[in-house]
């Protein structure tokens, strides 16, 4: 866990590059109390450990299917797949794909128990933190961490994507859907530790996985949320996503900036989504 002081952040955006339509501004100064954070998305390993514990079933089991990108499941998935979304024409619905088994009944974890694990819902992502003796962060947490002390860049290391042509992240590289060319190193998930932490030393807080928020998700969040530990807590269809993918490239979900934001209903899962850990700071040791 990585200690995030009190302070206060402008928060939002108003960049060129985003979606006014996902309410990314306009920016404000937002005040936060102190809390822990996880340095690392939740492992494979860690929900392992939390399955094995608990006997818990995550929603993609109990539907007994999730949502697959196309150029990471075998021949015989893509045969057998149910279908694929009008819109996203790459997420193939894969029967039997759930966090254990990422690309379908052919696939396992067993090398890359320290990715972070995918294939989780909202409430799946809830029941684990409460069992951490955690929350989900609040969509405002998120951020101020993702910014590692820097004001009003736009990434968690600065202002340029590439800076002397290095990867920070994991994100596509190449022609969106069709060819990945892997220049940062990977197609699908990257272990939790790959790449640069920020300035709280934290990773891959832009890319690798979507991370789940606590708030509902509402385009308004920015005009009707407090500026002082803001939550947005009436319901709504979806609940809040932060940090882009390793499917996220500009020409497609410019959204693996940190002031971005997306959504998915909570019983959603995907094998480009996971979360991370809060621990309020008065709370003591987590589990």
């Amino acid at each position: 866990m990585a200690f995030i002081p009190a302070g206060q952040f402008l928060m939002g955006t108003d960049d060129t590059e985003g979606f006014p339509q996902d309410g990314e501004g306009p920016i404000r100064s937002v005040k936060l109390d102190a809390f822990y954070i996880s340095r690392y998305a939740v492992t494979n390993a860690q929900f392992q450990a939390f399955v094995e514990a608990t006997g818990y079933v995550t929603e993609a089991e109990k539907f007994g299917w999730s949502y697959v990108f196309h150029l990471l499941a075998s021949e015989q998935t893509k045969q057998a797949a149910a279908g694929s979304p009008q819109s996203a024409p790459w997420w193939l619905a894969v029967n039997g794909a759930y966090w254990a088994r990422p690309e379908g009944p052919d696939s396992d974890i067993a090398d890359r128990l320290d990715h972070p694990v995918v294939h989780v819902s909202w409430n799946d992502a809830a029941a684990y933190c409460a069992w951490r003796g955690g929350r989900l962060p609040t969509e405002a947490e998120w951020e101020y961490a993702a910014r590692g002390g820097l004001s009003q860049k736009r990434y968690p290391w600065g202002d340029l994507l590439k800076p002397d042509t290095e990867h920070l992240c994991n994100i596509w590289q190449g022609k969106f859907p069709v060819k990945n060319n892997v220049s940062d190193g990977y197609l699908g998930t990257a272990p939790v530790d790959a790449f640069q932490p920020n300035g709280y030393g934290l990773y891959n807080m832009s890319g690798n996985v979507w991370e789940w928020c606590s708030d509902w998700f509402t385009p308004q969040y920015h005009v009707v949320t407090a500026s002082e530990n803001p939550h947005y807590i009436k319901p709504t269809h979806a609940r809040s996503m932060r940090g882009g993918s390793y499917l996220c490239h500009k020409s497609y979900c410019n959204r693996y900036r940190v002031a971005a934001r997306n959504s998915n209903t909570p019983d959603s899962s995907t094998g480009n989504c996971g979360f991370r850990i809060v621990l309020p700071y008065k709370t003591g040791e987590i589990r």
